[in-house]
């Protein structure tokens, strides 16, 4: 039986503890059996900590509807873990819209998103009856209404660009006015899409989308964002004699990668972005729209968990490097928006000091990084088992198979219990897709 008796806090999962061997668990199970069972590297995904999170928004949102966004993480378990908590699903391709249909997640709960969703996807959107597609460029609405059988309408919402940039990196800010993302209000782009889907009728507009950016910890940019979309839902009546009902403020909700960190809590951006939508709307006689919001990152980000085995430690001229047996096939994060990250020993206790080490992939490139200058025991060796934090979003779903090594495993734990989501990628997996010979 294992014993918890600490907890470890964040960054971790929220039911990560340290037993009385020594050990780290997650869900009540040892990372140390976890590696037994399902080797290294391997993802571990902490189910009460998921389902925690989409409570916690919908206690400090009430009144909202909130769509978890899929792009973080999607697997048929997560889909089926989002249906039972009552939540929406934002879906952004037609492989991601397959894989929450496959589950039976109502079509009416799901958004789809895309900046350059296919006829394909399109059809297969309208096929399923997705709740409301956002509409991301002019072109995109003749091509949704001639799909629309002619005794149906589809509920849209037309994504907009307010010119706040937000975000921790700028790969990742997306509500600028030099951006591939939504219509312009500046230019003039958003009120035309608008006009355009009002004079449809297979169309029916039901409000304005937009989306700032990833890993956002304040809140005033979505204030601004409130305020200038509730601005703009008062234009369109002005205009057009219509009141929108709804209003989707997007996802991007920062969560806390180190120690000593603060993500954005739902507490704090539901307290902050109601009293701007409500204030707002009053001031220019508008009923308050109902908010969507679509985190993806805040739900599952920290629930996650990556475990990699030690291969080498090595001696460079100013740091030691510690190579383990994944890298950036199946955490990109560091290389393409320096990411950091907590990590620490898992299967073993050490009375020796802390060391600073630099944790390094096995793939050819220089870039291969996975945390710098991290505090680790200095009797760290080949075979220790390593545990780095806060991966649940971003990780899988953004996994390659570079230098043709396998994704690892998905395994969920909850109450002392770990079981396989996804199986790990083979080389069998990787030669049954060549098929030059």
């Amino acid at each position: 039986m294992t014993v918890l008796i600490e907890t470890t806090g964040a960054p971790w999962s929220a039911t990560m503890r340290t037993t009385a061997t020594g050990d780290v668990a997650i869900g009540g199970v040892p990372l140390a059996e976890i590696a037994r069972r399902f080797g290294t590297p391997t993802y571990v995904i902490d189910e009460t900590d998921v389902r925690l999170r989409c409570r916690a928004y919908k206690s400090a949102l009430p009144d909202a509807e909130i769509a978890y966004a899929a792009k973080a993480f999607l697997s048929r378990a997560m889909a089926s873990w989002m249906r039972a908590e009552g939540m929406s699903l934002d879906v952004c391709s037609g492989g991601e819209l397959a894989m929450a249909r496959s589950v039976g997640f109502p079509a009416q709960r799901i958004i789809m998103h895309g900046n350059a969703k296919t006829p394909a996807e399109l059809q297969k959107a309208v096929d399923e009856g997705v709740g409301r597609i956002v509409v991301d460029n002019i072109g995109e609405i003749n091509r949704l209404a001639a799909l629309v059988p002619i005794d149906r309408r589809q509920k849209v919402l037309v994504r907009v660009t307010p010119d706040i940039e937000a975000g921790a990196h700028p790969k990742i800010r997306t509500a600028g006015e030099d951006q591939k993302f939504g219509l312009s209000i500046m230019s003039g782009a958003a009120g035309e899409a608008v006009s355009r889907v009002l004079r449809q009728p297979r169309l029916q507009l039901v409000g304005l989308h937009c989306h700032l950016g990833s890993q956002i910890d304040s809140v005033e940019p979505y204030e601004l964002a409130a305020r200038t979309l509730v601005s703009e839902l008062a234009r369109i009546r002005d205009t057009h004699h219509v009141v929108l009902p709804e209003l989707d403020l997007g996802g991007g909700h920062g969560i806390a990668y180190l120690p000593g960190k603060e993500g954005l809590s739902p507490e704090r951006f539901a307290d902050s972005v109601l009293t701007a939508i409500t204030e707002r709307a009053a001031g220019l006689g508008l009923p308050v729209p109902r908010l969507i919001v679509e985190p993806g990152r805040a739900i599952v980000g920290t629930a996650g968990t990556t475990l990699y085995r030690v291969v080498a430690v090595k001696h460079g001229g100013s740091r030691t490097f510690v190579a383990v047996d994944g890298g950036m096939s199946d955490n990109p994060r560091p290389a393409l928006y320096g990411a950091r990250y907590a990590v620490r020993l898992a299967g073993r206790v050490s009375r020796e000091g802390p060391r600073s080490f630099t944790i390094v992939g096995h793939h050819c490139e220089t870039g291969d990084m996975i945390a710098e200058d991290v505090q680790l025991p200095a009797d760290l060796r080949p075979g220790d088992l390593v545990a780095l934090a806060a991966t649940g979003a971003y990780h899988h779903s953004m996994a390659s198979t570079y230098n043709l090594m396998g994704r690892p495993p998905v395994v969920a734990v909850h109450n002392n219990r770990a079981r396989l989501l996804v199986r790990r990628e083979v080389d069998e997996d990787l030669m049954r897709r060549d098929v030059g010979l």
